[in-house]
């Protein structure tokens, strides 16, 4: 595999992001600043994170989210906490942030107090969906998934290389799978994916789990020499699935 899906560039972006003498304790973003661990993905060093905020309308420039409902939100990679604190400021009622990483769930809790909201913030470590036992329903579910496929028998070295890349695209099969049935009536499920990652692979997994994927908002970027076209999906069961107009951003 050689360009910009190559899961070895992923890992060795992995690998200068935490090695960085210029790696910060606290950084600054969307006006705010942020507590960031050792082990923790850096949002400083992609646009991703920034992306995110921007699709879910949590930036400085959008007063109401058209996307994010302001009731309870679940966040699947956490990471720094940025989105699942943004939301919780926007005024999302109820957020519980997961992440497989135990330092990312740290990093989420810290930075919910930094910014007075860790009544509404609460960090969970947790693969998925495992560790969610007698929760109710989530008026949205979110992931900005580590979308580079890696071969399925790849093993990922450290916490922080499963930020980045899904060997096998086993999560990814098993969010479509099991996002759905976490959420609350009239509730949505996004995703936030990338041409970095295995479009057409990804709906393949989709059509195999009875779920469809509907793009409703996309941009392109510059990352290094690459231009990568960031994409929210909306994940539906196939059978209730009903096309919506796309908003192109």
């Amino acid at each position: 595999m050689t360009g910009v899906r190559d899961y070895r560039l992923s890992l060795e972006r992995s690998r200068r992001a935490l090695v960085r003498e210029d790696r910060p304790d606290v950084f600054a973003m969307c006006g705010r600043e942020w507590d960031l661990l050792p082990e923790v993905f850096a949002p400083i060093y992609s646009p991703a994170t920034e992306i995110t905020l921007d699709f879910l309308d949590l930036t400085e420039k959008t007063a109401e989210s058209a996307v994010l409902r302001k009731g309870s939100l679940l966040e699947i990679g956490c990471g720094t906490g940025v989105v699942a604190v943004t939301a919780a400021l926007a005024g999302c009622t109820r957020v519980i942030a997961t992440d497989i990483n135990p330092a990312a769930v740290l990093n989420t809790e810290m930075n919910a107090a930094r910014h007075g909201v860790p009544d509404r913030v609460s960090g969970l470590h947790s693969d998925l969906f495992e560790s969610l036992t007698g929760q109710e329903g989530f008026d949205t579910v979110f992931w900005h998934s580590n979308f580079v496929l890696a071969p399925p028998d790849y093993r990922p070295r450290t916490m922080h290389e499963r930020a980045y890349v899904d060997p096998g695209y086993a999560a990814h099969r098993r969010f479509l799978q099991e996002a759905p049935d976490r959420l609350a009536p009239g509730g949505k499920v996004l995703l936030h994916f990338s041409t970095r990652g295995d479009v057409p692979a990804l709906h393949r997994i989709a059509d195999a789990c009875g779920r469809r994927l509907d793009v409703v908002r996309r941009t392109a970027v510059r990352e290094g020499p690459h231009e990568v076209e960031h994409l929210l999906m909306e994940v539906t069961p196939a059978a209730e699935f009903s096309r919506r107009p796309e908003v192109v951003r």
